[in-house]
């Protein structure tokens, strides 16, 4: 249905690379130890899955040896995949638009690709026979709205748009409106890219919530964070920030094929219980794929 998409594997090149470098010389060992393990904790924490999520994989495999019930490297790989499913395998990934009109907020700072992420997530509802709906709601950076009204353009879709400067809030007021005027499937929401530090922006943010809530009971029906993959271990304390502020439902995982630090889904899903719900592996309108836990763990190992 979107064409040609880039296989999963081949986006997380770079990752596994890190990650295999990593691992791979003390999994191709003959036998374990304690040392063993104690190596694969630091190569862990080193492909940034994160110092939570790698003392819990390491607690899993030493109980299993103690037992014996891990006695060669192959098994403590096979071990190894199998935690890492179950780490983002809860909460569920699964992208769901039930409510008519849904909207979706998307969330996240300046240079993630959210505009990019807006259009891509727009073209595929709308392949999918969504009627879509886009609110420039970032009215604070330069061409912001002009940015996501190209989006709009390629994928045939409205923009609801005010002029630079304007209150986010009046955007989003009108953009409901219209969304029930027009018998609207999915309204995606866009806001101001922020750094996760300043306070007064994040407030603003709250404030586009709250209309949202009051205008629409039950909005946002999603909050997606993007968050560019390269970031690594910052990338966890953007989300920890808004998801505080504004209850974030899900994780977009952005720019994967040009980092080695995809590992941070694990930490993402193991400390803050947010699910990876699409990720980025290209530039074209269709490199978005929705995040399917099994695929991931299989083409990262």
């Amino acid at each position: 249905m979107f064409g040609v998409i880039r296989n999963l594997s081949d986006g997380l090149a770079k990752t596994r690379k890190n990650f295999t470098d990593k691992i791979g010389s003390l999994i191709r060992g003959e036998k374990i130890d304690e040392a063993f393990l104690d190596e694969l904790e630091e190569a862990l924490v080193a492909s940034d899955v994160g110092m939570g999520t790698a003392s819990f994989v390491l607690k899993d495999l030493k109980e299993r040896f103690k037992r014996n019930e891990l006695s060669s490297p192959t098994q403590v790989k096979e071990r190894l995949r199998q935690i890492l499913f179950e780490i983002l395998s809860a909460p569920s990934s699964v992208f769901s638009l039930a409510a008519a009109p849904a909207v979706v907020l998307v969330v996240g700072v300046n240079g993630t690709g959210k505009t990019t992420t807006i259009g891509k997530l727009a073209y595929r509802l709308r392949a999918e026979g969504k009627k879509v709906m886009l609110a420039a709601g970032d009215t604070f950076r330069a061409a912001a709205s002009e940015q996501l009204s190209i989006w709009g353009e390629r994928a045939g879709i409205p923009v609801i748009k005010h002029k630079e400067g304007a209150d986010p809030g009046a955007v989003v007021f009108d953009a409901v409106s219209a969304a029930k005027a027009r018998a609207v499937d999915a309204l995606i929401v866009d806001t101001a890219g922020r750094l996760h530090t300043k306070s007064n922006l994040m407030e603003e943010l709250k404030k586009v919530h709250r209309i949202l809530s009051r205008e629409l009971p039950g909005a946002p029906h999603e909050t997606l964070l993007v968050l560019d993959g390269s970031t690594g271990q910052n990338a966890l304390a953007q989300a920890r920030i808004f998801h505080e502020a504004v209850g974030i439902t899900g994780i977009v995982l952005t720019k994967l094929d040009g980092t080695s630090k995809g590992g941070i889904v694990f930490a993402i899903y193991k400390e803050l219980s947010i699910p990876v719900k699409f990720v980025g592996v290209g530039e074209a309108i269709e490199d978005l794929r929705s995040f399917d836990p099994r695929e991931f763990v299989d083409a990262l190992l």
